[in-house]
Protein backbone atom coordinates (compact mmCIF):
# COMPACT_ATOMS: atom_id res chain seq x y z
CA UNK A 1 0.00 0.00 0.00
CA UNK A 2 1.61 3.32 -0.78
CA UNK A 3 2.75 5.62 2.05
CA UNK A 4 0.42 8.38 1.15
CA UNK A 5 -2.73 6.35 1.81
CA UNK A 6 -3.55 6.25 5.38
CA UNK A 7 -3.92 2.29 6.22
CA UNK A 8 -6.66 3.67 8.71
CA UNK A 9 -8.48 5.84 6.27
CA UNK A 10 -12.02 4.85 4.62
CA UNK A 11 -12.77 6.25 1.46
CA UNK A 12 -16.50 7.00 0.10
CA UNK A 13 -17.50 6.07 -3.15
CA UNK A 14 -21.29 7.73 -4.34
CA UNK A 15 -23.16 6.94 -7.66
CA UNK A 16 -26.08 7.62 -9.17
CA UNK A 17 -27.21 5.63 -11.27
CA UNK A 18 -30.62 4.68 -13.82
CA UNK A 19 -32.19 2.49 -11.02
CA UNK A 20 -30.09 3.00 -7.99
CA UNK A 21 -28.42 5.72 -5.61
CA UNK A 22 -24.90 3.98 -3.88
CA UNK A 23 -22.72 4.08 -1.06
CA UNK A 24 -19.36 2.43 -0.71
CA UNK A 25 -16.95 2.44 1.60
CA UNK A 26 -13.68 1.40 1.57
CA UNK A 27 -10.40 0.95 2.98
CA UNK A 28 -7.04 2.04 1.49
CA UNK A 29 -6.54 -1.79 1.06
CA UNK A 30 -9.27 -2.05 -1.10
CA UNK A 31 -11.88 -3.58 1.04
CA UNK A 32 -15.35 -2.87 0.98
CA UNK A 33 -16.49 -2.27 4.86
CA UNK A 34 -19.95 -1.26 3.60
CA UNK A 35 -22.20 -0.99 0.99
CA UNK A 36 -25.86 0.69 0.57
CA UNK A 37 -28.51 1.32 -2.09
CA UNK A 38 -31.74 2.83 -2.17
CA UNK A 39 -33.96 2.62 -5.73
CA UNK A 40 -34.84 5.33 -8.11
CA UNK A 41 -37.56 5.22 -10.41
CA UNK A 42 -37.93 7.48 -13.63
CA UNK A 43 -40.33 7.66 -16.19
CA UNK A 44 -40.08 7.25 -19.85
CA UNK A 45 -42.55 8.57 -22.60
CA UNK A 46 -41.48 7.90 -26.05
CA UNK A 47 -38.45 9.23 -26.71
CA UNK A 48 -38.35 10.83 -23.20
CA UNK A 49 -36.74 9.90 -20.03
CA UNK A 50 -36.90 11.63 -16.60
CA UNK A 51 -36.02 11.40 -12.95
CA UNK A 52 -37.18 14.03 -10.22
CA UNK A 53 -33.76 15.39 -9.10
CA UNK A 54 -35.08 15.66 -4.84
CA UNK A 55 -35.34 11.60 -5.42
CA UNK A 56 -31.56 11.75 -6.14
CA UNK A 57 -30.60 13.21 -2.79
CA UNK A 58 -33.06 11.57 -0.49
CA UNK A 59 -31.78 8.46 -1.80
CA UNK A 60 -28.49 8.97 -1.76
CA UNK A 61 -28.44 10.78 1.70
CA UNK A 62 -30.38 7.66 2.78
CA UNK A 63 -28.03 5.31 1.28
CA UNK A 64 -25.02 6.81 2.95
CA UNK A 65 -26.42 6.81 6.20
CA UNK A 66 -27.09 2.75 6.02
CA UNK A 67 -23.86 2.08 4.67
CA UNK A 68 -22.26 4.47 7.94
CA UNK A 69 -23.90 2.78 10.50
CA UNK A 70 -21.01 1.23 12.45
CA UNK A 71 -18.30 2.84 10.90
CA UNK A 72 -16.28 5.34 13.23
CA UNK A 73 -16.26 9.09 11.60
CA UNK A 74 -12.71 9.68 12.65
CA UNK A 75 -11.77 7.63 9.79
CA UNK A 76 -13.63 8.88 7.09
CA UNK A 77 -11.39 11.15 4.87
CA UNK A 78 -13.06 11.63 1.50
CA UNK A 79 -15.83 11.22 -1.02
CA UNK A 80 -16.50 11.51 -4.54
CA UNK A 81 -19.26 10.65 -6.84
CA UNK A 82 -20.04 10.27 -10.00
CA UNK A 83 -23.34 9.84 -12.02
CA UNK A 84 -24.92 9.21 -15.58
CA UNK A 85 -23.02 11.34 -18.67
CA UNK A 86 -25.47 14.06 -20.39
CA UNK A 87 -28.08 13.96 -17.53
CA UNK A 88 -28.69 17.65 -16.58
CA UNK A 89 -31.82 19.91 -15.04
CA UNK A 90 -32.05 23.78 -14.23
CA UNK A 91 -31.69 25.03 -10.63
CA UNK A 92 -32.28 28.44 -8.90
CA UNK A 93 -29.78 30.45 -7.53
CA UNK A 94 -29.93 28.44 -3.97
CA UNK A 95 -29.67 25.05 -5.91
CA UNK A 96 -33.29 23.87 -5.66
CA UNK A 97 -34.45 21.98 -8.53
CA UNK A 98 -36.73 24.32 -11.49
CA UNK A 99 -36.68 21.13 -13.68
CA UNK A 100 -36.85 17.45 -14.03
CA UNK A 101 -33.54 15.57 -14.39
CA UNK A 102 -33.54 14.88 -18.24
CA UNK A 103 -31.93 11.64 -18.41
CA UNK A 104 -28.86 10.17 -20.30
CA UNK A 105 -31.17 8.67 -22.96
CA UNK A 106 -33.65 11.26 -23.25
CA UNK A 107 -33.64 12.00 -26.85
CA UNK A 108 -36.28 15.20 -27.44
CA UNK A 109 -33.38 17.28 -28.44
CA UNK A 110 -33.75 16.37 -31.82
CA UNK A 111 -33.92 19.98 -33.62
CA UNK A 112 -31.65 21.59 -30.81
CA UNK A 113 -28.90 18.94 -31.69
CA UNK A 114 -29.25 20.05 -35.29
CA UNK A 115 -28.83 23.68 -34.58
CA UNK A 116 -25.42 22.78 -31.88
CA UNK A 117 -24.11 20.80 -34.56
CA UNK A 118 -24.76 23.56 -37.51
CA UNK A 119 -22.62 26.07 -35.26
CA UNK A 120 -20.30 23.86 -33.50
CA UNK A 121 -19.12 21.38 -36.58
CA UNK A 122 -15.47 22.91 -36.39
CA UNK A 123 -15.36 22.40 -32.75
CA UNK A 124 -16.70 18.89 -32.22
CA UNK A 125 -14.45 18.03 -35.29
CA UNK A 126 -10.97 19.23 -33.29
CA UNK A 127 -12.26 17.36 -30.05
CA UNK A 128 -13.18 14.44 -32.00
CA UNK A 129 -16.67 13.08 -32.21
CA UNK A 130 -17.67 14.75 -34.70
CA UNK A 131 -21.20 15.89 -34.08
CA UNK A 132 -23.37 15.74 -30.55
CA UNK A 133 -25.88 13.46 -30.46
CA UNK A 134 -29.90 14.62 -29.06
CA UNK A 135 -29.37 12.96 -25.99
CA UNK A 136 -26.13 15.51 -25.16
CA UNK A 137 -26.65 17.71 -22.62
CA UNK A 138 -25.95 20.52 -24.82
CA UNK A 139 -28.95 20.13 -27.13
CA UNK A 140 -31.06 19.34 -24.38
CA UNK A 141 -30.32 22.37 -22.39
CA UNK A 142 -31.48 24.28 -25.35
CA UNK A 143 -34.84 22.11 -24.90
CA UNK A 144 -34.89 23.41 -21.72
CA UNK A 145 -34.36 27.02 -22.34
CA UNK A 146 -36.88 26.57 -25.04
CA UNK A 147 -39.94 25.30 -23.50
CA UNK A 148 -39.45 25.65 -19.19
CA UNK A 149 -40.56 28.79 -18.11
CA UNK A 150 -38.54 28.94 -15.12
CA UNK A 151 -35.62 28.67 -17.77
CA UNK A 152 -36.14 33.06 -18.38
CA UNK A 153 -35.92 33.76 -14.36
CA UNK A 154 -32.89 35.20 -12.64
CA UNK A 155 -29.72 33.36 -11.30
CA UNK A 156 -30.93 29.84 -13.46
CA UNK A 157 -28.20 27.58 -13.17
CA UNK A 158 -27.11 24.65 -15.58
CA UNK A 159 -26.62 21.19 -13.54
CA UNK A 160 -24.64 18.02 -14.34
CA UNK A 161 -26.57 14.89 -11.73
CA UNK A 162 -23.82 15.17 -9.43
CA UNK A 163 -23.60 18.85 -9.21
CA UNK A 164 -26.63 18.84 -7.55
CA UNK A 165 -25.46 16.07 -4.78
CA UNK A 166 -21.89 18.44 -4.66
CA UNK A 167 -23.89 21.65 -3.64
CA UNK A 168 -25.90 20.01 -1.11
CA UNK A 169 -23.09 18.72 0.23
CA UNK A 170 -20.83 21.68 0.72
CA UNK A 171 -23.74 23.69 1.33
CA UNK A 172 -22.77 26.09 -1.72
CA UNK A 173 -22.32 25.56 -5.37
CA UNK A 174 -19.25 23.83 -5.96
CA UNK A 175 -17.43 23.07 -9.83
CA UNK A 176 -18.43 21.07 -12.18
CA UNK A 177 -16.03 17.99 -13.38
CA UNK A 178 -14.69 18.19 -16.79
CA UNK A 179 -15.86 14.88 -17.05
CA UNK A 180 -19.94 15.28 -16.62
CA UNK A 181 -19.23 18.82 -18.92
CA UNK A 182 -17.94 16.79 -21.34
CA UNK A 183 -21.11 16.61 -23.22
CA UNK A 184 -22.39 19.96 -22.85
CA UNK A 185 -19.99 21.28 -25.16
CA UNK A 186 -16.87 21.75 -22.38
CA UNK A 187 -13.84 22.56 -24.45
CA UNK A 188 -11.59 19.71 -23.61
CA UNK A 189 -8.12 20.64 -24.75
CA UNK A 190 -9.03 24.26 -24.00
CA UNK A 191 -10.08 23.03 -20.38
CA UNK A 192 -13.26 26.51 -20.98
CA UNK A 193 -16.59 26.78 -21.74
CA UNK A 194 -16.69 27.97 -25.48
CA UNK A 195 -18.11 31.03 -24.76
CA UNK A 196 -18.11 32.43 -28.50
CA UNK A 197 -20.37 29.45 -29.44
CA UNK A 198 -22.80 29.30 -26.62
CA UNK A 199 -23.61 33.17 -27.55
CA UNK A 200 -23.95 31.90 -31.22
CA UNK A 201 -27.11 29.71 -29.46
CA UNK A 202 -28.05 32.29 -27.40
CA UNK A 203 -26.94 30.39 -24.47
CA UNK A 204 -25.86 32.88 -21.68
CA UNK A 205 -22.70 31.86 -20.10
CA UNK A 206 -23.57 32.94 -16.54
CA UNK A 207 -25.53 29.47 -16.63
CA UNK A 208 -22.45 27.56 -16.81
CA UNK A 209 -20.43 26.18 -13.31
CA UNK A 210 -17.06 26.78 -13.05
CA UNK A 211 -15.38 23.31 -14.56
CA UNK A 212 -12.45 21.74 -12.95
CA UNK A 213 -10.83 18.29 -13.76
CA UNK A 214 -11.57 14.85 -11.84
CA UNK A 215 -9.84 14.59 -8.78
CA UNK A 216 -9.35 18.25 -7.74
CA UNK A 217 -11.00 19.18 -4.09
CA UNK A 218 -14.50 20.68 -4.60
CA UNK A 219 -14.68 21.70 -0.92
CA UNK A 220 -16.18 20.01 2.15
CA UNK A 221 -19.29 18.53 3.98
CA UNK A 222 -20.99 21.07 5.88
CA UNK A 223 -23.08 20.38 8.82
CA UNK A 224 -26.81 20.27 7.60
CA UNK A 225 -25.53 17.52 4.74
CA UNK A 226 -23.85 15.78 7.70
CA UNK A 227 -26.56 15.54 9.67
CA UNK A 228 -28.86 14.30 7.08
CA UNK A 229 -26.27 12.05 5.31
CA UNK A 230 -23.89 10.94 8.43
CA UNK A 231 -20.97 11.75 6.60
CA UNK A 232 -19.03 13.94 8.92
CA UNK A 233 -18.89 17.13 8.63
CA UNK A 234 -15.25 18.58 6.96
CA UNK A 235 -15.17 15.49 4.72
CA UNK A 236 -13.41 16.29 1.65
CA UNK A 237 -15.61 16.08 -1.30
CA UNK A 238 -12.92 15.23 -5.06
CA UNK A 239 -14.83 15.95 -8.19
CA UNK A 240 -15.68 12.76 -9.63
CA UNK A 241 -16.63 11.48 -13.23
CA UNK A 242 -18.92 9.93 -15.28
CA UNK A 243 -20.38 6.60 -14.24
CA UNK A 244 -18.71 4.59 -17.53
CA UNK A 245 -15.34 6.40 -16.43
CA UNK A 246 -16.12 5.75 -12.73
CA UNK A 247 -16.13 1.98 -13.68
CA UNK A 248 -13.16 1.75 -15.57
CA UNK A 249 -11.28 3.28 -12.19
CA UNK A 250 -12.48 0.73 -10.05
CA UNK A 251 -11.68 -2.02 -12.33
CA UNK A 252 -7.85 -0.92 -12.82
CA UNK A 253 -8.09 -0.13 -16.31
CA UNK A 254 -6.26 2.58 -16.93
CA UNK A 255 -2.90 1.72 -19.13
CA UNK A 256 -2.70 2.50 -22.35
CA UNK A 257 -4.67 -0.54 -24.38
CA UNK A 258 -6.90 -1.40 -21.57
CA UNK A 259 -10.81 -1.52 -21.69
CA UNK A 260 -13.38 -1.54 -19.18
CA UNK A 261 -16.85 -2.90 -20.57
CA UNK A 262 -19.39 -1.85 -17.88
CA UNK A 263 -22.74 -3.48 -18.13
CA UNK A 264 -25.75 -1.87 -16.52
CA UNK A 265 -29.11 -0.94 -17.72
CA UNK A 266 -27.03 0.01 -20.65
CA UNK A 267 -23.38 -0.84 -21.91
CA UNK A 268 -20.66 1.18 -21.42
CA UNK A 269 -17.17 1.42 -22.64
CA UNK A 270 -14.14 2.58 -21.75
CA UNK A 271 -10.72 2.94 -22.93
CA UNK A 272 -6.95 4.00 -22.67
CA UNK A 273 -5.23 6.18 -25.54
CA UNK A 274 -1.99 7.83 -25.28
CA UNK A 275 -4.16 10.23 -27.73
CA UNK A 276 -7.03 11.89 -28.56
CA UNK A 277 -8.93 9.10 -30.86
CA UNK A 278 -11.12 10.87 -33.61
CA UNK A 279 -14.31 8.86 -34.74
CA UNK A 280 -15.60 10.33 -38.50
CA UNK A 281 -19.14 8.96 -37.18
CA UNK A 282 -19.44 11.05 -34.27
CA UNK A 283 -20.35 7.82 -31.61
CA UNK A 284 -16.79 7.25 -29.85
CA UNK A 285 -16.01 10.60 -27.68
CA UNK A 286 -12.57 11.07 -25.27
CA UNK A 287 -12.71 11.81 -22.03
CA UNK A 288 -9.52 13.55 -20.27
CA UNK A 289 -8.06 11.11 -18.31
CA UNK A 290 -5.33 10.97 -15.47
CA UNK A 291 -2.15 12.59 -16.30
CA UNK A 292 -1.93 12.96 -20.54
CA UNK A 293 -4.11 10.12 -21.06
CA UNK A 294 -7.41 9.61 -22.84
CA UNK A 295 -10.67 7.50 -22.36
CA UNK A 296 -12.08 7.25 -25.41
CA UNK A 297 -15.52 4.82 -25.49
CA UNK A 298 -19.51 5.46 -26.64
CA UNK A 299 -22.41 4.58 -24.52
CA UNK A 300 -24.81 2.25 -25.84
CA UNK A 301 -28.63 2.43 -26.07
CA UNK A 302 -28.43 -0.64 -25.62
CA UNK A 303 -28.06 -3.43 -22.49
CA UNK A 304 -28.88 -5.64 -19.47
CA UNK A 305 -32.19 -3.23 -18.87
CA UNK A 306 -33.44 -5.02 -21.86
CA UNK A 307 -34.35 -8.17 -19.43
CA UNK A 308 -36.38 -6.29 -17.20
CA UNK A 309 -38.55 -5.22 -20.12
CA UNK A 310 -38.85 -8.39 -21.93
CA UNK A 311 -39.03 -10.81 -18.65
CA UNK A 312 -40.74 -8.88 -15.63
CA UNK A 313 -41.06 -10.72 -12.73
CA UNK A 314 -38.74 -13.61 -14.16
CA UNK A 315 -36.77 -15.56 -12.01
CA UNK A 316 -33.53 -14.44 -13.89
CA UNK A 317 -30.47 -17.06 -12.27
CA UNK A 318 -33.38 -20.06 -13.52
CA UNK A 319 -34.17 -18.65 -16.63
CA UNK A 320 -30.12 -18.51 -16.81
CA UNK A 321 -29.25 -22.03 -15.68
CA UNK A 322 -31.65 -23.04 -18.41
CA UNK A 323 -30.33 -20.49 -20.99
CA UNK A 324 -27.09 -22.10 -20.81
CA UNK A 325 -28.03 -25.50 -21.84
CA UNK A 326 -29.52 -24.33 -24.64
CA UNK A 327 -28.28 -24.91 -28.11
CA UNK A 328 -30.11 -22.20 -29.60
CA UNK A 329 -28.19 -19.56 -32.13
CA UNK A 330 -31.51 -17.37 -31.93
CA UNK A 331 -29.84 -13.71 -31.35
CA UNK A 332 -32.00 -10.69 -30.27
CA UNK A 333 -31.19 -7.13 -30.56
CA UNK A 334 -31.38 -5.59 -26.83
CA UNK A 335 -32.01 -2.66 -27.75
CA UNK A 336 -33.28 -0.85 -23.93
CA UNK A 337 -34.18 3.09 -25.05
CA UNK A 338 -37.21 4.38 -27.45
CA UNK A 339 -35.06 6.99 -28.54
CA UNK A 340 -33.03 4.87 -31.01
CA UNK A 341 -29.39 3.77 -30.95
CA UNK A 342 -26.37 6.02 -29.95
CA UNK A 343 -23.34 2.87 -29.73
CA UNK A 344 -21.61 1.16 -31.88
CA UNK A 345 -23.53 2.94 -34.42
CA UNK A 346 -25.98 5.97 -34.51
CA UNK A 347 -29.85 5.25 -35.66
CA UNK A 348 -32.33 7.45 -33.78
CA UNK A 349 -35.02 4.97 -35.77
CA UNK A 350 -33.50 1.63 -34.74
CA UNK A 351 -35.69 -0.68 -33.16
CA UNK A 352 -35.60 -4.48 -31.46
CA UNK A 353 -35.62 -7.61 -33.11
CA UNK A 354 -34.92 -10.99 -32.90
CA UNK A 355 -32.96 -13.66 -35.72
CA UNK A 356 -34.14 -17.09 -34.96
CA UNK A 357 -37.05 -18.84 -33.72
CA UNK A 358 -36.50 -19.47 -29.74
CA UNK A 359 -38.58 -22.40 -29.16
CA UNK A 360 -39.04 -21.55 -25.34
CA UNK A 361 -38.59 -18.51 -22.39
CA UNK A 362 -35.01 -20.13 -22.04
CA UNK A 363 -34.10 -20.00 -25.12
CA UNK A 364 -35.65 -16.25 -26.08
CA UNK A 365 -33.89 -14.88 -23.05
CA UNK A 366 -30.65 -16.61 -24.19
CA UNK A 367 -30.64 -14.75 -27.38
CA UNK A 368 -30.95 -11.27 -25.28
CA UNK A 369 -28.10 -12.36 -23.34
CA UNK A 370 -26.18 -13.43 -27.03
CA UNK A 371 -27.60 -10.13 -28.25
CA UNK A 372 -25.51 -7.94 -25.97
CA UNK A 373 -22.22 -10.23 -26.50
CA UNK A 374 -22.79 -9.56 -30.13
CA UNK A 375 -23.75 -5.91 -29.72
CA UNK A 376 -20.05 -5.71 -27.69
CA UNK A 377 -17.83 -7.27 -30.18
CA UNK A 378 -19.38 -4.71 -32.96
CA UNK A 379 -17.93 -2.48 -30.17
CA UNK A 380 -14.82 -3.31 -30.48
CA UNK A 381 -15.21 -3.65 -34.51
CA UNK A 382 -16.16 -0.06 -34.55
CA UNK A 383 -13.33 1.11 -32.11
CA UNK A 384 -10.74 -1.04 -33.92
CA UNK A 385 -11.58 0.82 -37.16
CA UNK A 386 -11.46 3.97 -36.54
CA UNK A 387 -7.96 3.23 -34.61
CA UNK A 388 -8.81 3.04 -31.54
CA UNK A 389 -6.36 0.53 -29.34
CA UNK A 390 -8.47 -2.17 -28.66
CA UNK A 391 -5.67 -5.35 -27.39
CA UNK A 392 -4.69 -4.61 -23.82
CA UNK A 393 -6.30 -6.02 -21.15
CA UNK A 394 -10.59 -6.56 -20.75
CA UNK A 395 -12.49 -6.37 -17.84
CA UNK A 396 -16.44 -6.13 -16.99
CA UNK A 397 -18.08 -4.52 -14.50
CA UNK A 398 -21.46 -3.22 -14.03
CA UNK A 399 -24.55 -5.49 -12.39
CA UNK A 400 -24.71 -7.74 -15.27
CA UNK A 401 -20.94 -8.83 -14.19
CA UNK A 402 -22.22 -10.93 -11.36
CA UNK A 403 -24.06 -13.16 -13.82
CA UNK A 404 -20.83 -16.34 -14.32
CA UNK A 405 -22.52 -17.99 -17.33
CA UNK A 406 -23.10 -14.43 -18.99
CA UNK A 407 -19.75 -13.51 -18.60
CA UNK A 408 -18.19 -16.31 -20.43
CA UNK A 409 -20.65 -15.97 -23.29
CA UNK A 410 -19.46 -12.45 -23.98
CA UNK A 411 -15.96 -13.83 -23.49
CA UNK A 412 -16.87 -16.33 -25.79
CA UNK A 413 -18.28 -14.25 -28.52
CA UNK A 414 -15.47 -11.34 -27.99
CA UNK A 415 -12.53 -14.26 -28.46
CA UNK A 416 -10.41 -12.78 -26.05
CA UNK A 417 -9.38 -13.38 -22.29
CA UNK A 418 -11.84 -11.50 -19.45
CA UNK A 419 -10.65 -10.11 -16.14
CA UNK A 420 -13.47 -9.72 -13.52
CA UNK A 421 -12.94 -7.59 -10.62
CA UNK A 422 -14.30 -8.59 -7.35
CA UNK A 423 -16.20 -5.71 -6.78
CA UNK A 424 -17.25 -4.56 -10.13
CA UNK A 425 -19.07 -1.25 -9.73
CA UNK A 426 -18.55 2.28 -10.46
CA UNK A 427 -18.99 3.47 -6.92
CA UNK A 428 -15.26 2.22 -6.15
CA UNK A 429 -13.82 4.22 -8.60
CA UNK A 430 -15.26 6.83 -7.21
CA UNK A 431 -13.77 5.79 -3.75
CA UNK A 432 -10.30 5.03 -5.57
CA UNK A 433 -10.30 8.62 -6.90
CA UNK A 434 -11.75 10.26 -3.31
CA UNK A 435 -8.64 8.31 -2.57
CA UNK A 436 -6.24 10.86 -4.66
CA UNK A 437 -6.95 13.46 -2.01
CA UNK A 438 -4.40 11.68 -0.02
CA UNK A 439 -1.96 12.96 -2.45
CA UNK A 440 -1.75 9.07 -3.86
CA UNK A 441 -2.01 9.63 -8.27
CA UNK A 442 -4.96 7.48 -9.33
CA UNK A 443 -2.86 4.68 -10.46
CA UNK A 444 -0.84 4.35 -7.26
CA UNK A 445 -4.22 4.36 -5.51
CA UNK A 446 -5.97 1.92 -7.73
CA UNK A 447 -3.03 -0.57 -7.89
CA UNK A 448 -3.56 -0.20 -4.04
CA UNK A 449 -7.49 -0.41 -3.94
CA UNK A 450 -8.55 -2.82 -6.44
CA UNK A 451 -8.74 -6.50 -5.82
CA UNK A 452 -7.68 -8.67 -7.92
CA UNK A 453 -9.67 -10.19 -10.64
CA UNK A 454 -11.32 -13.65 -11.83
CA UNK A 455 -9.87 -14.04 -15.01
CA UNK A 456 -12.23 -15.56 -17.88
CA UNK A 457 -10.57 -17.50 -20.97
CA UNK A 458 -12.57 -18.20 -23.42
CA UNK A 459 -12.22 -21.71 -25.73
CA UNK A 460 -11.53 -21.13 -29.04
CA UNK A 461 -13.92 -23.62 -30.51
CA UNK A 462 -17.00 -21.78 -28.98
CA UNK A 463 -15.77 -18.79 -30.09
CA UNK A 464 -15.83 -20.00 -33.65
CA UNK A 465 -19.64 -21.07 -33.06
CA UNK A 466 -20.76 -17.55 -32.40
CA UNK A 467 -19.10 -15.93 -35.26
CA UNK A 468 -22.09 -17.02 -37.88
CA UNK A 469 -23.91 -15.36 -35.21
CA UNK A 470 -22.14 -12.53 -34.68
CA UNK A 471 -22.21 -12.03 -38.42
CA UNK A 472 -26.02 -12.72 -39.20
CA UNK A 473 -26.43 -10.04 -36.65
CA UNK A 474 -24.41 -7.69 -38.30
CA UNK A 475 -25.86 -8.16 -41.18
CA UNK A 476 -29.11 -7.37 -39.96
CA UNK A 477 -28.41 -4.09 -38.77
CA UNK A 478 -26.55 -3.10 -41.81
CA UNK A 479 -30.13 -4.45 -44.28
CA UNK A 480 -32.45 -2.28 -41.87
CA UNK A 481 -29.87 0.62 -43.06
CA UNK A 482 -28.52 1.22 -39.19
CA UNK A 483 -25.02 0.50 -39.48
CA UNK A 484 -22.57 1.75 -42.22
CA UNK A 485 -21.26 -0.76 -43.94
CA UNK A 486 -17.50 0.50 -43.88
CA UNK A 487 -18.14 -0.62 -40.03
CA UNK A 488 -19.76 -3.85 -41.06
CA UNK A 489 -17.19 -5.12 -43.96
CA UNK A 490 -14.37 -4.37 -40.88
CA UNK A 491 -17.02 -6.27 -38.57
CA UNK A 492 -16.71 -9.25 -41.24
CA UNK A 493 -12.88 -8.87 -41.70
CA UNK A 494 -11.65 -9.18 -37.75
CA UNK A 495 -14.55 -12.29 -37.85
CA UNK A 496 -12.87 -13.98 -40.87
CA UNK A 497 -9.40 -13.40 -38.95
CA UNK A 498 -11.20 -15.96 -36.55
CA UNK A 499 -8.20 -17.65 -35.54
CA UNK A 500 -6.16 -14.19 -35.02
CA UNK A 501 -9.61 -13.45 -32.84
CA UNK A 502 -8.82 -16.31 -30.40
CA UNK A 503 -4.76 -15.77 -30.30
CA UNK A 504 -5.66 -14.04 -27.41
CA UNK A 505 -7.17 -17.23 -25.75
CA UNK A 506 -4.26 -19.18 -27.31
CA UNK A 507 -1.27 -17.15 -26.26
CA UNK A 508 -3.21 -17.10 -22.27
CA UNK A 509 -3.54 -21.34 -22.68
CA UNK A 510 0.28 -21.35 -23.83
CA UNK A 511 1.62 -19.12 -21.07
Amino acid sequence: MPERLPPEAVWLGLDLGTQSARCVAVDSTGEVLATASQPLTGRREGNRHEQDPEQWWNALADACREALTGIDPGRIRALAIDGTSGTILLADASGAPLTPGLMYDDGRATEQAARVNDAGADLWHHLGYRSMQPSWALPKLLWLLGHEPAASGTGVRLLHQPDLITWRLAGHQVPSDASHALKTGYHLTGERWPERLLAELAVPVALFPDVVRPASALGTVCAAAAARTGIPEGTAIVAGMTDGCAAQIGAGALTPGAWNSVLGTTLVLKGVSRRLVRDPGGVVYCHRGPGDSWLPGGASSSGAGVLAREFPGADLPELTTLASESASDAVAYPLVSTGGERFPFRAPDARPFVLGEPADEAERFHAHLLGVACLERLCFDRLDLIGAPVDGPLTFTGGAARNPYWNRLRAEVLGRPVRVPAHAEGALGMAVLAATSAGAGVEEAAAAMVRPAEEIVPDPARTARWAPVHLAFVDALTERGWLDPAVAAHARERTERAPAGTAHARERRDQ
